[in-house]
Order: structure tokens, then C-alpha cells, then sequence
């Protein structure tokens, strides 16, 4: 049966309309893989929960492909778990930006930003893994790493972020990038055609944005 939730725009707050059937459990390629990848943003900060940022809800998640433009990803409000199982990840079997609309199966719903993932796999058959964390330091330093970017009033958790998404990524040639969703405070977003080369491309985007900083303060102390 459908479930429609929505509500307030804030991180960890699911705005799509939902058909979901609860499982126990499901199939998750790249498993451990991908959560062995999550398992380390979390400890860098960019997965997580923090009382003191985005009003204490939970940041970040992480997809991978299955079959066609399905994929699994991790469920919401799981950010605050420094380690997650199967059971925290669920499978979005079917998704329609335009209609605000997934379908799921899981033990749990999937991450609010469900839809965001599902526009990135719909963009680019070469797109197999997708890394939504949250970073102040690329976020902010966007245009000096020449990061593509979405919109300033574009909200997270809508048909118009999937859809600014989705332009951003054709307009790379949609294999792999970074981008920072400018209408989502330090969202960023990491898309690559395996979860190694997505969870690297982003590590060095990290280290160059550090050096950024250092070139600066170095010229300017």
C-alpha cells in the first residue's frame, strides 16, 4: 500500500511518496564493500549525527546499482550507527521524479534523499555507486575545486534536486563527479561506476580542498 511522507524540509526527513513492503531481508551486492566505505566516512565526520549540526538529524547514506536503475541504499536515520548490517540497508525497486514517487522493499524506509540516488542511476548506465555526505569543507570551497553545483533554491528531498542532479551529471558525461547541492547545508554528492573509485575520487577531493587551505593561509598569515 502507498505511503505518502512529507514534512518539513530538514535532514532525515523523507518527502517522497512511498509504496514500501517490509522484508527482513534483501540481496545487497557490494555489500561489504560499500559499507566498509560508510564505515569509514563516519569516522572522518561526513556520515553521521551531530546535536550540535542540522538540528541533531542524521547525515549521509550511500547506494549501489542492482539490476537496471533498482538500487540499494542505506535506510533512514541510520547515520548515527558507526556500523551498519544488512538490515539497515533497504532496495528501491522502482522510482518517477516526476511523480515524487518510489517503491521500496526493506527492513527499514529508504534515506531521504532516495530519490536523488534514483536520478543519478536513471542519468548514466555507468553510474553504479552513489556517496551522499555532508562536508562543510567541499561544500563551501565548491567553486574553487570547480565542483559542479545545484541551485541555491533548490531543496534537498525534492523532484527539483533530482532534476538539477540529473542535468549536472549529463552535463559531465555522467560517469563519475562531485557535486555540491547548494540548497542542502555541506551536501555533497559522489557518483562513480564502482564504490572504490567513489569512495577514492571523493578522499582526493577532501585532501585537495585541505591544500586549498593551506595555499591560502600560507600566502595570507
Amino acid at each position: 500500500m502507498g505511503e505518502h511522507l512529507c514534512s518539513d524540509p530538514q535532514e532525515g526527513v523523507i518527502q517522497y511518496d512511498l509504496e514500501y513492503a517490509d522484508a527482513h531481508h534483501i540481496d545487497c551486492p557490494h555489500f561489504a564493500e560499500l559499507n566498509g566505505w560508510r564505515s569509514y566516512f563516519y569516522r572522518l565526520g561526513l556520515i553521521g549525527q551531530d546535536p550540535r549540526r542540522y538540528g541533531g538529524m542524521g547525515f549521509g547514506n550511500v547506494s549501489h546499482r542492482t539490476d537496471n536503475n533498482a538500487f540499494v541504499i542505506s535506510g533512514t536515520q541510520t547515520g548515527h550507527l558507526p556500523l551498519l548490517c544488512r538490515e539497515h540497508y533497504v532496495l528501491v525497486e522502482d522510482s518517477d521524479i516526476n511523480r515524487n514517487y518510489l517503491r521500496a522493499r526493506g527492513p527499514l524506509h529508504p534515506s531521504s534523499e532516495a530519490l536523488t540516488h534514483a536520478a543519478l542511476y536513471q542519468s548514466s548506465p555507468d553510474i553504479h555507486c552513489v556517496l551522499h555526505v555532508h562536508s562543510p569543507l567541499l561544500w563551501q570551497r565548491a567553486a574553487a575545486l570547480q565542483l559542479a553545483t545545484t541551485p541555491p533554491r533548490v531543496p534537498y528531498g525534492t523532484p527539483a534536486m533530482a532534476r538539477a542532479v540529473a542535468e549536472q551529471v549529463r552535463a559531465a558525461g555522467g560517469q563519475e563527479g562531485i557535486l555540491a547541492m547548494l540548497g542542502h547545508e555541506d551536501g555533497v554528492l559522489c557518483y562513480a561506476a564502482d564504490v572504490e573509485r567513489a569512495g577514492t575520487l571523493l578522499l582526493e577531493t577532501v585532501v585537495d580542498a585541505h591544500r586549498l587551505d593551506e595555499h591560502y593561509y600560507t600566502h595570507h598569515a
